[in-house]
């Protein structure tokens, strides 16, 4: 089961929602997700570096993508893995929650410090979930695959302008159109139902993958509207990101991962408490191996072995 830290107070506003685990889930509206998008950039501003880090093998995957798509005349491909990006984004942006979080901490927050969410209590429910995602990306690429085939067959498009005809100019491609975006829609509605805070949560209140999903579930049914206009700002910025050759992404993705932390705190009521896979600097001023071998022998070695504030 997750290990919660206690919540502050004992009552709460009427406006919000006691959740089975305790964790206390509050009304958010259009303006808490604009303030989200704003702390966000600020996070982005304050650290841009880590968006060479993290964030460029987005485009550089998706410049490759594009070639081998290409290559491999399977164009029909590209835009649902564009599109894809969107399921496993959550996943992508750890590093992110991880540089927000020890901003709001008012903590050194740089690049290298992304890295700090490898040693997270909860990281291997992380990867759980992040394999969830995958897998439903996959999902979604197979799906939209199947729904070309179905309607164009097997013969490959030769070129750009070979797929856009297709596409747009023939009643088939008007169906695999409408189809395609309802089947997506409900891929990333999924996606985003059982993640929308779930990676903040394990982060910060180091939740295992059932909780923290749960959780997310309880978020989005507390709250439809905002998480579908959410859903929808998601969809945009990565639409507009990904228009000049995915280059766009080095700037989205790190907004939209700074903006999630902030609105799971939006979201979530839970006192900041410190990240706890911080090693606390006065475990790190232990120096053992400098003193031996006189930490062997009494009485020296026993105020070693024995270390606290009173010695």
């Amino acid at each position: 089961m997750a290990t919660y830290y206690p919540l502050e107070g004992t009552s709460h506003p009427h406006s919000e929602t006691v959740a089975a685990d305790g964790l206390v889930i509050r009304h958010i509206g259009f303006s808490d997700l604009l303030d989200a998008l704003r702390l966000g950039w600020e996070d982005f501003k304050a650290v841009p570096s880590h968006a060479i880090v993290l964030c460029v093998i987005y485009p550089v995957i998706g410049i490759l993508l594009w070639r081998m798509v290409l290559g491999y005349s399977v164009l029909p491909l590209l835009v649902p893995l564009a599109a894809g990006f969107a399921l496993i984004g959550p996943f992508a942006a750890l590093g992110l929650y991880e540089l927000s979080y020890r901003r709001e901490l008012g903590m050194e927050a740089s690049a290298w410090h992304a890295f700090r969410v490898l040693r997270a209590p909860s990281f291997g429910s992380m990867l759980g979930l992040g394999a969830l995602l995958f897998a439903i990306f996959v999902a979604w690429v197979v799906t939209a695959h199947a729904m070309y085939v179905s309607a164009f067959g097997n013969v490959p498009a030769s070129a750009i302008p070979d797929f856009l005809t297709r596409v747009f100019t023939t009643s088939e491609g008007w169906r695999l159109i409408m189809a395609g975006c309802g089947v997506g829609f409900l891929f990333a509605a999924v996606a985003l139902c059982i993640s929308i805070v779930s990676f903040p949560l394990m982060l910060h209140q180091h939740a295992d993958m059932t909780d923290a999903m749960m959780t997310s579930m309880r978020v989005v049914a507390k709250n439809p509207i905002a998480a579908a206009e959410w859903g929808l700002i998601v969809a945009f910025l990565l639409m507009l990101g990904s228009i000049p050759f995915f280059l766009g992404l080095t700037v989205v993705m790190p907004l939209l991962g700074h903006a999630t932390w902030h609105l799971y705190r939006k979201a979530i009521e839970s006192p900041l408490t410190s990240s706890s896979h911080e090693v606390p600097e006065r475990e790190t001023e232990k120096r053992y191996a400098a003193d031996f071998p006189s930490v062997l022998f009494p009485p020296y070695g026993h105020k070693h072995r024995y270390f606290d504030g009173s010695d």
